[in-house]
Order: C-alpha cells, then structure tokens, then sequence
C-alpha cells in the first residue's frame, strides 16, 4: 500500500508540472505587425460596408473600389468592457482601385464583433 502510495504522489507531481508555450510566428512580420494585420484583414466585411456606403454617391468614384490590410492604419484601439470584453478599431483606410491607384482617404470605426459603427470620407484624391 505504501509503494501504491509513493508512486500515486510522483505521479501528481509529475503532472502538475507548468508547460510554457511559445507563440509560432509562420509570417514574414514581426508577431506584433502579424496580429495587426490579422485584426485588420479579420474586419473586412464591416470596412467593405463602410467604402460602398462612402462612395455611393459619388459619380467620380471607379468601379471595384478596395482596399488593403497592409496599407490600413490603425489609429485607436477602445476597450468597451474591460479586458477580454469588446473593443472598438479605429481604421484610416486607404481605398484603390486598378493597379493600386489611390482614389480617397477614409475613417472607419468597427468593433470586434464585426459591426460597422461609424465612418466618415477624409479626403478624395483628383
């Protein structure tokens, strides 16, 4: 029974043993420039929303209109609730059309849920 015993307790120590993790970064970036661009591309659909509704009415404005997560400025992260709640991203976005031709200067305000909450045109270029 004490042999049973003794090898019950190295067996709980053994496994309660901590294991640290290290993050895996498969990018050509930094993990930080990495996890930007992730959060960015990841918010896509709400910043696509907020370009058609900008441009809408603008006659001038080129068909296929995009943008990039790589040229996306990320100007202000809020946190909503408290750590690990919600958060709201502020994006200065940059949308082209063609190769690469910039057409206009946008800010657009999403959350982490993938609601657009607000944008506004800052500049359309001639």
């Amino acid at each position: 029974m004490k042999k049973f015993a003794v090898m019950l307790m190295v067996g709980i120590l053994l496994a309660n043993t901590t294991v640290y993790a290290k993050t895996i970064n498969e990018a050509d970036t930094e993990l930080c420039e990495t996890l930007k661009y992730a959060l960015i591309s990841s918010l896509r659909k709400p910043v696509d929303r907020a370009i058609v509704e900008i441009y809408k009415d603008d006659k001038n404005a080129p068909e296929g209109l995009t943008w990039a997560s790589y040229d996306t400025e990320m100007l202000k992260i809020k946190q909503l609730y408290g750590v690990g709640g919600g958060y709201e991203i502020t994006l200065k976005v940059y949308p082209y059309y063609d190769a690469h031709m910039s057409y206009g200067i946008d800010k657009v305000v999403v959350d982490t849920t993938g609601k657009l909450i607000s944008y506004k045109h800052l500049k359309t270029y001639p």
